[in-house]
């Protein structure tokens, strides 16, 4: 990158880090005679394997010009939203559409990356033999292929992960690009799960899938407060989604694993610039009776 020198030449300088697989987050804080500029960018590091290198934003929607709404207006679409994702037939319920995250692909990336967010591998034969030889041994596999699940007819346009040191165990998230637009921003519809060990499976056509935690209210509220700490949202809320399913009574996924959930889908509102934690808006839509996002909206109208 060209930085200027202490005799006001332009000059070249590099930022060397480790590589990461698929892509990482830089953080650079360059600092001056009383001023210091701190700021960060996600690096994509293809390599033929990744989901998001066949991703072309253009092409999902290449006769249809999307509207821009009102938050009124995405206040509804997003209530009328299917309760869960499907099967690749459009049959069956399955993980809960839970998640809703608007901003432009570049900003998203960044704020995930930020956040311990690792892009993901595609399913094919080289990746289901490495998914499959880390489930046997334990070993990590931080890029490891999530499978298809689907919405809008599609499988899912990209796929992110929080890995951790094993492969038995990771957040995943799954986003699909919305028909809708708001404030000249991308909206994403997404499934956000933990994993918690993987099993073998007639209902996969894999015949093996991760077992996810049956609290997926969890993941996805662990994920607000990781983007909310990143300084990367305007504003999140809640809406109503797939509706509330208890312990006693949970629902069940494609592949049968239980859960249960408050019902809600989280909405994050993403932004290029920082935004402080105080300045952070809560949408006033369906928050839970005396969550905290209805107390910090509550606290905000005094």
């Amino acid at each position: 990158m060209p930085l200027k020198s202490p005799a006001g030449q332009m000059t070249e300088g590099y930022v060397l880090a480790p590589r990461h697989e698929g892509g990482r987050y830089l953080s650079v804080l360059l600092t001056g005679n009383q001023h210091a500029v701190d700021f960060g960018f996600a690096v994509p590091l293809p390599d033929g394997e990744f989901d998001y290198e066949q991703l072309d934003t253009q092409q999902i929607y290449p006769n249809f010009k999307r509207p821009e709404l009102t938050l009124d207006e995405l206040h509804a679409e997003l209530r009328n939203l299917p309760c869960c994702v499907s099967d690749e037939e459009g049959e069956g319920e399955g993980d809960p559409v839970n998640l809703v995250l608007v901003g432009n692909l570049d900003e998203m990336l960044a704020a995930l990356s930020r956040g311990g967010w690792s892009f993901t591998h595609r399913v094919d034969l080289e990746t289901v033999r490495r998914l499959a030889g880390a489930a046997i041994s334990g070993a990590a596999y931080p890029v490891a292929p999530v499978s298809p699940l689907y919405l809008y007819e599609r499988p899912q346009d990209i796929a992110l992960q929080r890995a951790r040191n094993t492969i038995l165990q990771r957040n995943h998230l799954r986003l699909w690009l919305s028909p809708m637009r708001y404030h000249g921003k991308s909206v994403w519809v997404g499934q956000i799960s933990r994993d918690i060990g993987t099993r073998f499976t007639i209902h996969s056509p894999y015949l093996t899938t991760h077992k996810i935690d049956p609290d997926v209210d969890e993941a996805r509220t662990a994920l607000q407060e990781d983007m909310i700490y990143s300084q990367s949202l305007v504003s999140l809320g809640l809406i109503k989604g797939v509706g509330a399913a208890s312990k006693d009574t949970p629902r069940r996924n494609l592949t049968t694993d239980p859960y249960y959930t408050d019902g809600f889908r989280g909405v994050l509102i993403f932004d290029i610039h920082p935004t402080a934690l105080t300045d952070i808006k809560f949408l006033s839509w369906d928050g839970r009776k005396g969550g905290f996002i209805e107390q910090s909206t509550q606290q905000g109208q005094r």
